[in-house]
């Protein structure tokens, strides 16, 4: 599958559990939203991914891509040491300049 260089980037800092990687994927005024909590700007995208880390321990597997102009909906496999795993979701992100604007998981 041939994903945009920044989901792609980003789908590898995730499996490496590099979340200052996974922070520079998005703009310094991003903002995503996962299970009904906002996250805004690189800090605190860095902040969650890391804990979230820490706790799950979470990989990517894609599984599809479409786009619509700057919209990228991706829809992976997400596997790790949370109830329910592994579980499919889909990661809906705005592009904009090479980098995420915003990013929504849902489920």
């Amino acid at each position: 599958m041939n994903l945009p260089k920044v989901i792609a980037d980003l789908v590898a800092a995730q499996d490496n559990y590099d979340s200052a990687a996974y922070a520079k994927c998005f703009s310094e005024t991003a903002v995503v939203v996962d299970e009904g909590k906002a996250y805004s700007g690189r800090n605190e995208i860095r902040q969650w991914t890391a804990e979230a880390n820490e706790k799950y321990r979470t990989a990517m597997k894609p599984i599809s891509l479409s786009e619509n102009g700057p919209t990228s909906v991706l829809t992976a496999e997400i596997s790790g040491s949370f109830p329910g795993s592994p579980a499919v979701l889909d990661f809906h992100f705005e592009l904009k300049d090479g980098l995420i604007h915003s990013l929504r998981i849902i489920n």
